[in-house]
C-alpha cells in the first residue's frame, strides 16, 4: 500500500502550474530538463522556465528570450510559443501581428545552437510562409515514420470566417512541402459558440493511431478540447484519413470550477511513462469584455489516462488530481 501510495504521489500536481499564462507547452528534454513556454498577458514577448520536474515549474524563474518589435512584423500580439528540438537545435514557433495592426497574425520561427535553450542567442528566422496564409497561427510539428509535418491554423472556409486545421510536411524545420490540407473546420455546435474556431493542435501517438486535440470556439467558458484520430499507417495529408469525434472530449466543469480549458500539450512525466497534459483555464465563468483580454487563464497539468480501446481517457468529471488516482488501463495490442 505504502509502495502505491508513494507512485500515486509523483503524478499530484501543485496546480495551478503558472498563474497568467496561457496556451502552455512544455518540452522534455534528454536529461530530464523540463522547458516551459506559454504566451503571456501583455502579450509582448516569450519567456521561458527551466525546472527537473513538472512541479517545479511553478516556483522556477522566468528568462524573457525575445520581445516583440517596435515597428513591423512581429510588433504586436505575441501568441502560443512552442519550443521544440530539432536536428540539435532548438526552435520556438510562434504567431504574431504587426505593430501597426495586431490583427494580421502570421506565424514565425527563433532558433538557438544552445544546449541549454535558456541561454545564448535565438535568431529570428523568420516567417513560416504557408499557401494561404490569411490568419494563420498555433503551429506545431512532430514526426511520425521519420517524416516531419506541421500543423497549423489559418482560414480555412470560403463562405464563412472561420479558423481551421492544417497539415503539410516539413521540408526543413522552417519550410513546408508543396501540399497543404485542411484536416479539420468548425462545422458542430460545440466548434461555433462566440466563434468558429478550430485550433491550437497537438499530438499524441500511440496505441496505433495518431491523435491530435484542438481546441474550439471562443476562448470564454465555451473554449474547449475537441479530437481527431488517424490511423499510424494511412496517409496523413489525406484529410479522409482524420476522424473527428463527435463530441468534446474536455470541457467546462463548473463544479471544478474549470472553465474553458484549452490549448493542452503533452508530455511525459519524470517517470517516462506516464502520459501528462499541459492546459489552461480559468477559475471563473463570467468576464468583462472581450475574453482575449482577461488575463487569468491559468497553466494545469494533468494525468492521461487510456481507455482499453486504445483512446485518451480526459477524465472529464475529475479533477486533475483525481485523475492521477485512477487506476492505469492497459490498451489492447492492435
Amino acid at each position: 500500500m505504502a509502495v502505491n501510495a508513494q507512485k500515486l504521489q509523483k503524478n499530484q500536481f501543485n496546480n495551478p502550474l503558472a498563474l497568467q499564462r496561457a496556451d502552455p507547452h512544455v518540452w522534455k528534454a534528454a536529461d530530464g530538463t523540463y522547458y516551459f513556454i506559454a504566451t503571456v498577458p501583455e502579450y509582448d514577448r516569450i519567456e521561458m522556465r527551466s525546472s527537473k520536474t513538472i512541479n517545479g515549474i511553478k516556483e522556477a524563474k522566468p528568462v524573457v528570450v525575445w520581445r516583440k518589435h517596435e515597428k513591423g512584423p512581429m510588433g504586436n500580439h505575441i501568441w502560443a510559443p512552442e519550443i521544440h528540438r530539432i536536428d540539435g537545435k532548438w526552435y520556438i514557433y510562434f504567431a504574431a501581428g504587426s505593430a501597426e495592426d495586431k490583427w494580421k497574425i502570421r506565424k514565425y520561427a527563433l532558433s538557438n545552437p544552445s544546449v541549454d535553450p535558456t541561454k545564448g542567442e535565438w535568431k529570428e528566422e523568420g516567417e513560416i510562409v504557408s499557401k494561404r496564409n490569411e490568419f494563420t497561427l498555433d503551429e506545431t510539428t512532430f514526426v511520425h515514420k521519420g517524416q516531419r509535418y506541421m500543423v497549423w491554423v489559418d482560414r480555412a472556409g470560403e463562405k464563412v470566417i472561420n479558423t481551421g486545421l492544417y497539415i503539410a510536411k516539413m521540408t526543413s524545420p522552417t519550410t513546408l512541402g508543396d501540399k497543404q490540407v485542411v484536416i479539420s473546420q468548425p462545422e458542430l455546435p460545440w466548434e461555433i459558440k462566440g466563434h468558429r474556431v478550430n485550433e491550437a493542435p497537438a499530438i499524441i501517438i500511440r496505441n496505433g493511431k495518431v491523435f491530435m486535440t484542438f481546441s474550439a470556439s471562443a476562448t470564454d467558458a465555451n473554449y474547449c478540447l475537441g479530437l481527431l484520430w488517424a490511423d499510424e499507417n494511412a496517409d496523413l495529408l489525406d484529410p479522409a484519413s482524420w476522424h473527428k469525434l463527435p463530441e468534446p472530449v474536455f470541457y467546462t466543469n463548473e463544479a471544478l470550477k474549470r472553465f474553458g480549458p484549452g490549448h493542452n500539450s503533452f508530455i511525459k512525466a519524470e517517470d517516462g511513462k506516464t502520459d501528462i497534459m499541459i492546459y489552461h483555464a480559468r477559475d471563473y465563468k463570467e468576464i468583462k469584455g472581450e475574453p482575449l483580454y482577461d488575463p487569468n487563464r491559468n497553466t494545469r497539468a494533468r494525468v492521461l489516462r487510456w481507455t482499453k480501446d486504445g483512446m485518451p481517457d480526459f477524465g472529464q468529471d475529475l479533477s486533475d488530481n483525481e485523475m492521477a488516482l485512477q487506476p492505469a488501463v492497459k490498451a489492447k495490442k492492435k
